[in-house]
């Protein structure tokens, strides 16, 4: 259990390590004043501003997270169920789906993973992506609640 510790706070401190970029000197950027057509682009013939294409937290994303939060509570007691039922986890290890605070504490964090990705989306002007991310998030653990549901029942096999 250390060594795994010990492993994934390694690849975590890599992977910090790689995306840090070495500070180094320069000679001042130029100022000049931002020209109007920055921030702002034409749709529809008239230009809006980048920023106010719509907000993050607008009804649409509302229920699109929502909807993200409803399917990951899905999928929660779908694997549940399928544990008691005598099944095997293939994602997690049993451990983790048995510890019931540790796998709802799994569950809430991919939802707040989404939650995070479509922000980042959504702060870089990808609107369409920042949408479809909830999307395909609500449509995968959906499609994996219902294969846990339509999974038959594990039967000991008895010896006779």
């Amino acid at each position: 259990m250390k060594l795994q510790r010990l492993r994934l706070a390694s690849l975590l401190l890599l992977l910090a390590g790689v995306g840090v970029k070495p500070a180094t000197a320069q000679e001042a950027a130029k100022q000049e004043p931002p020209s109007d057509s920055e921030g702002t682009s034409t749709i529809g013939g008239r230009k809006k501003n980048v920023w106010e294409q719509h907000r993050f937290w607008d009804r649409e994303n509302g229920w699109l997270f929502a909807g993200v939060g409803a399917a990951r509570t899905l999928d929660y007691f779908s694997t549940l169920n399928m544990r008691r039922r005598g099944r095997q986890e293939i994602f997690l290890t049993n451990d983790v789906v048995d510890n019931h605070p540790a796998f709802a504490a799994i569950e809430a964090a991919t939802a707040g993973t989404s939650i995070g990705a479509s922000y980042l989306f959504h702060r870089y002007g990808h609107h369409k992506l920042e949408r479809w991310t909830s999307f395909v998030h609500i449509g995968l653990a959906s499609t994996g609640a219902v294969r846990n549901y339509c999974l038959k029942t594990a039967h000991p096999k008895t010896s006779p």
